[in-house]
């Protein structure tokens, strides 16, 4: 038996993690122990920990490192934090792997313990860019500290083996979205409505707006011009989520809390989890934000999706995402064209470019050949490209 700790820190990333964290737990020949930190933890974003444990996920550990702060110097102390606690985590679990997903600083901590504790990572979304977030770093640096590599498509897949690790530890599986988007049942519009307290009607729009982090102090004016073109929009309703807890997160909850008091077609939840978001997307009229499930989720709804600014920057989009500017005047004509018939017609049967939909039981299988033929070595050589700038 293999001890495997998957690690959890977002809303989000609990919802793409789901599907293999069911399969591992149903499997006997792994352990498998789930660690939740971060943004679950918080009451200011949601206390999301309670969707895993309705879930009936068994939660092992329990870690705390959120502070009342979203200031550059408290995100590096709450990565202090993470690093000190999973540290103690590790010694006491010993596990055989950790595997984790994406591109947060809290997971950049939490692999910081696991390499100097020389257990192996197992990282999902790996090759990924998205260069108007601090994320792109961190998203790397996680690249180099791992040993097995799920990457979404096969461009990132290359983009891997660009970076030095070697091709028989990197594998193209498809997005963790994908799969949920395919196989979630999702809640009928009534039932939904029920559920936030919310009436959305036929005319809705599903909206997150994050951050971007590698901007200073242009969070607050970037959701006042998303707001201010949703103002020319008064016939749809919208359902937003919360922005996370990165860098200026708080300052845009207040200004979409300030909106939402003031405009009844306008509804903010901190969170909706995978379920009641993924059924949101489903019958809305678009997605608009800057969320990466705009890219990679919503295409499989075949929506349109309204990628605001620079946060996605750099990340493969399909024929479903409209990109502009964050300024009013380019979000309002991106709104036109998103509910344009023709555009709406076209896209009816774009692929997704993030896979088919099986990508846990890929990784799981994947992982089980590594650990039964013993081919785990965590003194990995840099691969070489031959190349000519």
């Amino acid at each position: 038996m293999k001890k495997i700790v998957i690690l959890t820190a977002t809303r989000a990333e609990y919802g793409l993690l789901k599907p293999i964290m069911t399969k591992l737990l149903e499997d006997p020949y792994y352990d498998t122990r789930i660690a939740v930190t971060g943004m679950h933890l918080s009451p200011e974003f949601g206390m999301t920990v309670r969707e895993i444990e309705s879930d009936q996920m068994p939660v092992d550990k329990k870690i705390e490192i959120v502070l009342s702060s979203d200031t550059p110097a408290a995100i590096s102390k709450s990565m202090g934090l993470a690093l000190i606690s999973f540290s103690e985590y590790f010694e006491e679990c010993k596990p055989d792997a950790v595997m984790v997903l994406g591109d947060r600083y809290e997971t950049l901590a939490v692999c910081c313990a696991a390499v100097n504790a020389r257990i192996p990572i197992f990282h999902l979304h790996g090759g990924e860019t998205t260069e108007g977030a601090i994320d792109e770093a961190i998203r790397h640096s996680l690249t180099k500290m791992s040993y097995l590599h799920f990457t979404s498509t096969e461009v990132y897949r290359k983009r891997v083996i660009q970076m030095g690790e070697s091709p028989d530890r990197v594998f193209h599986v498809g997005a963790m979205g994908v799969e949920n988007a395919l196989n979630t049942q999702c809640m009928s519009v009534a039932e939904l409505e029920d559920s936030i307290g919310f009436a959305l009607g036929e005319r809705y729009a599903v909206g997150t707006f994050h951050p971007v982090t590698l901007e200073t102090a242009t969070a607050g004016k970037q959701a006042e011009e998303l707001l201010s073109a949703l103002d020319q929009h008064k016939e749809i309703r919208y359902l937003f989520t919360g922005a996370n807890s990165d860098t200026d997160g708080r300052s845009i909850n207040r200004i979409l809390k300030e909106y939402a008091r003031r405009n009844d077609n306008f509804c903010l939840v901190d969170s909706l989890g995978m379920r009641r978001y993924l059924s949101a997307l489903k019958n809305s009229l678009f997605v608009i934000g800057n969320s990466s499930s705009g890219l990679m989720e919503a295409p499989s709804f075949h929506i349109p999706t309204i990628n605001i600014g620079d946060r996605q920057r750099g990340r493969i989009s399909g024929e479903t995402v409209i990109s502009c500017k964050p300024e009013r005047h380019a979000i309002e004509e991106a709104i036109h064209k998103a509910m344009d018939d023709s555009f709406r017609e076209a896209i009816k049967k774009a692929e997704n470019p993030y896979g088919d939909g099986h990508t846990s039981e890929k990784i799981i299988k994947i992982m089980r050949d590594f650990f039964e033929n013993d081919r785990i070595d965590i003194k990995k050589k840099f691969f070489d490209i031959d190349f000519e700038i």
